[in-house]
């Protein structure tokens, strides 16, 4: 019997609280984790939204996820993959994409310069760096590249051993300036120092009011 006799493809729509991101070789985005009312469930992401995905969404938050489910009659398995992910919930009146939707054009960006140079940011992805905190460093380094708008600047790519394994996590700025021992609550000024401080949005303070008690 082939494969496509043995697999019934349905689409799904679930709803569940977001507990966790699954990350592969440290830092490339693969899926979410789901808790629902049947149980824990993996989601893996299309590519589409891969991209777009925004690293800083907090765990307990209420997610509606609209995609293709494929069940493998032979072997049980059943296999989730999301095209559409959208904020869910009983307190949540309006439904707001998370993510802009497969039939979304998406925004035109300026043409790169020929001679446009990537800042690669090297992250050591053995196994003694990631057990010391590597995995939340490659999240924080893609979250705050994605808040400056320099992913078409600046990759991270994941290496082989640097030989300071008991000095992990390891990683070399494009500078070729070499850190040891960071973690990721100091990835901001990190940043900040080889990439410049982010731009801050003001917030206008209320009008001070004179009150008269006489």
């Amino acid at each position: 019997m082939g494969k496509s006799h043995r697999k019934e493809i349905s689409e799904f729509c679930l709803e569940g609280r977001f507990l966790d991101f699954v990350i592969k070789d440290g830092y490339k985005l693969k899926g979410l984790l789901i808790a629902t009312s049947e149980g824990e469930y993996y989601i893996k992401l299309a590519k589409h939204l891969r991209a777009a995905f925004d690293l800083r969404l907090p765990p307990g938050t209420w997610l509606q996820i609209v995609g293709e489910k494929k069940y493998d009659k032979e072997t049980g398995e059943v296999k989730f993959k999301a095209q559409r992910v959208m904020a869910a919930g009983a307190q949540v009146e309006r439904k707001e994409d998370l993510l802009p939707t497969p039939t979304e054009k998406p925004q035109e960006k300026p043409a790169k310069s020929a001679k446009a140079k990537r800042n690669n940011i090297l992250v050591c992805q053995k196994s003694s760096c990631m057990k010391r905190g590597g995995k939340r460093l490659c999240q924080a380094l893609a979250a705050s590249i994605s808040e400056r708008g320099l992913e078409d600047q600046v990759t991270i790519k994941g290496t082989g051993c640097m030989k300071q394994c008991k000095a992990g996590p390891n990683l070399i700025m494009p500078d070729k300036t070499r850190y040891t021992k960071i973690q990721a609550e100091q990835v901001s000024t990190l940043m900040d120092k080889h990439f410049g401080p982010k731009e801050q949005v003001e917030i206008p303070m209320p009008e001070t009011v004179n009150i008269d008690t006489k």
